[in-house]
């Protein structure tokens, strides 16, 4: 396994790579890797000859009052997890590799309508850098797939619909959320967690089963299923909630019944002191009876 920090090397490489008749796949990643990403890396050799992680804490999907100055940085770590997992190649850049006229005078992209609501409007400006820094690793690497983590569900949506509207020639891969035994999905995050977060943290994905057990049960009205998220999450003393929504799987724009052969998708958010998680669940409602995609 190699690791390389400027352009002209990873592309280098992939040219390499691609005179072999290898198919290229990109994870792209923020480092303190963890379970989750190492799924991530094992799919994309399963499916691709020639596999590049990039190691890269994107400073311009961070707001001013967000954790980018104590993000773990964990490089060592996550080069052998990377091994373990079967990569090939790693970019770690540093910030003006990517930036290099740093962040003000930076050209950005940015996809209007789903990166304005639920993790866009609790964050401004966030799917901006994600749009920003996923189409220059897509245009640095030139990747034939890249695999991205369905907790991420408003994120993958953004990419998908940047790749769709941009023409890019990438197939966008979501691979399932990884959960630890109690159901909390993996996340860099999770290590900022005290003893007593940590034990409460998995009521995220207990509002989110009881919400998939009302659906399954004949629940249609998205307002009782959203009351139910909100009720289990405000039960546990030490999360504050910041939203929880049932909303189209594809606009991510508010539905009021959940209709046969249209999906849709609980999304929550919730804080344990600074400490901020999400996790979401995708339902959907059969011609006959309810059933729930747990992806």
């Amino acid at each position: 396994m190699d690791v390389v920090k400027t352009v002209d090397e990873i592309r280098s490489a992939v040219a390499s790579a691609r005179t072999r008749k290898r198919v290229v796949g990109l994870v792209p990643t923020m480092g303190a890797l963890h379970e989750g990403h190492s799924r991530l890396v094992e799919c994309c050799r399963a499916d691709c000859g020639f596999v590049v992680v990039s190691i890269f804490v994107n400073p311009t999907q961070f707001g001013p009052l967000e954790d980018f100055g104590r993000y773990p940085r964990t490089l060592a770590e996550d080069l052998a997890r990377c091994e373990a997992a079967g990569a090939d190649l790693i970019f770690a850049p540093e910030v003006a590799t990517m930036y290099p006229r740093g962040r003000e005078g930076a050209t950005f992209v940015e996809v209007p309508g789903l990166s304005s609501v639920l993790e866009g409007s609790s964050r401004p400006g966030h799917f901006r850098g994600v749009a920003t820094v996923v189409l220059k690793l897509f245009a640095i690497s030139q990747p034939d797939a890249a695999y991205f983590g369905a907790k991420d569900y408003q994120q993958l949506a953004v990419i998908r619909r940047l790749v769709a509207d941009l023409d890019w020639p990438v197939e966008v891969r979501a691979v399932a959320t990884v959960r630890a035994e109690d159901g909390l999905a993996l996340s860099s995050r999770n290590r900022y967690l005290s003893p007593a977060q940590r034990r409460a943290a998995p009521v995220l994905h207990r509002a989110l089963e009881r919400a998939q057990g009302v659906v399954e049960g004949g629940e249609r009205d998205a307002n009782r299923v959203r009351q139910i998220l909100v009720a289990t999450i405000e039960s546990e003393g030490l999360a504050e909630l910041d939203y929880a929504e049932v909303v189209d799987a594809e606009s991510l724009g508010p539905v009021a019944v959940l209709t046969p052969g249209r999906r849709s998708v609980g999304l929550v958010a919730v804080r344990f002191g600074v400490t901020r998680l999400i996790d979401n669940a995708v339902f959907t409602v059969g011609q006959d009876e309810g059933c729930v995609s747990r992806s």
